[in-house]
């Protein structure tokens, strides 16, 4: 992890040997083969990904609140992780399932608990959740693309900006939902949330959420 974060997503068993003060050859005699040593490392990522995007599995607050601790998370982790990000992009495939990468699978575990969280809203207040799905999808697609160009071109943005542009956006996504079903959300009043599944889930499912008492205060 550390040889990735200064090399790059194209850092060489060599390198990552370097850093672990062993003999290149001495690296395969912990892992098969260059797919094995990716997949451990791939696995490893998940395991920071459950711990580092903390505020992603259990939002709490406010409406506007949510949306900036998750916001303001995801920026953090790209940021601070971006060679990572790319080197996973390229190479580790997951290694329970070699036709999926992990940044997918950390991608639809987001969607998926997006999805879980917009359900369960839209159920409190007696709305159409058929559409949660795409909403929750859409939303994580466009804060990855948004944050990955940052990444690459900041265009004088920082990243603060980017945090409150983005969190703006979304909040005018989700209001607008919100009124075509009638309900006027105050962006400011805390709302509460079920115990939520902690971590990406291994299976990428969504988490269940109980049933609760009407949100009536945050209207």
């Amino acid at each position: 992890m550390r040889a990735i974060a200064e090399h790059g997503a194209e850092v060489s068993t060599a390198q990552i040997a370097a850093e672990a003060g062993v003999a290149r050859t001495r690296i395969y005699k912990h892992f098969e083969d260059a797919a094995d040593l990716q997949a451990s490392i791939a696995e490893r990522a998940l395991e920071l990904v459950a711990v580092n995007l903390e505020p992603v599995w259990k939002p709490q607050g406010s409406a506007m609140e949510m949306i900036s601790g998750i916001i303001d998370t995801l920026i953090g982790y790209l940021s601070e992780h971006r060679q990572l990000y790319r080197y996973l992009t390229k190479y580790a495939p997951s290694a329970r399932d070699s036709d999926r990468d992990v940044v997918t699978d950390v991608k639809t575990a987001i969607g998926n608990h997006v999805t879980g969280i917009f359900r369960y809203f839209l159920g409190e207040f007696d709305a159409d959740s058929r559409l949660a799905e795409v909403d929750a999808f859409a939303l994580v697609g466009m804060v990855e693309s948004a944050i990955n160009q940052w990444l690459d071109n900041p265009a004088g943005v920082t990243r603060e900006e980017l945090s409150g542009h983005l969190t703006r956006w979304i909040w005018l996504l989700i209001d607008q939902v919100l009124r075509e079903a009638g309900i006027e959300l105050d962006p400011g009043a805390p709302l509460e949330l079920p115990d939520l599944t902690q971590g990406p889930p291994r299976d990428g499912a969504p988490a269940e959420l109980p049933a609760r008492d009407k949100q009536a205060n945050a209207l």
